[in-house]
């Protein structure tokens, strides 16, 4: 009796033993978990159109450059967050917003009423314009001697919906391609005669490639904004951000490096 007795004690002990180890591991599994969680909030998601200069592009070793991507390292420094980009069309820009794939987008993006029926923005952050650019033998002054030509605009841009609009009135006709790096081989290439852009980029093609060009007297558009899904919590904290980099003065610091002109894009 005595020895079995003892056996149930020991096999007792045992179980409790091997209970605490249980449940030891699944503490550790569960702080891993939240662990992890909490990393992963700390990583902020950032879509962009990396064919804009000086806004974003890549340099020749393919990594990102430009005034957005610079700033939004900015904002992620300000809000303690490790930023990640992710590059893709700026027409699916929208989509990568409203299907919560990324946390925003910064692609030189005008905030439009008609964009703010599908995604919040944050205050705006920069004004440019827009430009007509054509070949150096083939100037083109002035909006009435566009009638007959054919104008490139990249998609789902601001540019696109001036174009059509002007297109009426004017008497050209608007052809859409993906990026604004399509957009001046199209020209090199004479499949277009005219190239419609924002002003900033216009100028950097107008250094680069020896075009020439004339800012469009007609629109006042919005302002360039940092796109989010519809309800996101970001938009006040990086609202806040941008407010204490624009008071800094790193935000002047930064269109001093990138941008020759801010007025109105």
């Amino acid at each position: 009796m005595k020895l079995s007795f003892g056996k149930l004690i020991t096999t007792f002990l045992l179980i409790i033993l091997l209970a605490a180890c249980g449940g030891s591991n699944e503490t550790d599994t569960d702080s891993n978990a939240d662990s992890g969680e909490s990393e992963e909030k700390q990583v902020l998601t950032m879509a962009t159109s990396a064919d804009f200069p000086p806004f974003e592009s890549r340099d020749t070793e393919g990594n990102f450059e430009g005034f957005d991507i610079e700033l939004s390292q900015l904002i992620a420094e300000e809000l303690g967050y490790e930023l990640e980009i992710e590059d893709m069309s700026f027409d699916g820009l929208i989509g990568a917003l409203q299907a919560e794939r990324v946390d925003m987008v910064m692609a030189g993006m005008s905030a439009t009423e008609k964009r703010k029926e599908n995604v919040d923005f944050s205050s705006e952050y920069n004004r440019s314009g827009e430009m007509f650019v054509t070949k150096a033998e083939e100037p083109i002054e002035a909006l009435e001697d566009l009638e007959g030509k054919k104008v490139g605009v990249q998609l789902g841009t601001i540019q696109e919906e001036g174009a059509d609009q002007l297109s009426e009135e004017y008497g050209f006709e608007v052809k859409k391609v993906d990026d604004a790096g399509i957009m001046v081989q199209e020209m090199n290439s004479n499949r277009i005669d005219v190239m419609y852009l924002d002003k900033e980029v216009a100028k950097g093609y107008i250094e680069k490639q020896g075009f020439v060009g004339f800012d469009d007297p007609t629109t006042v558009s919005p302002g360039m904004a940092i796109a989010f899904p519809k309800g996101s919590e970001l938009v006040e904290e990086v609202n806040a951000a941008l407010e204490e980099i624009e008071s800094s003065g790193k935000l002047d610091e930064l269109k001093e490096k990138w941008l020759t002109e801010s007025e109105s894009e």
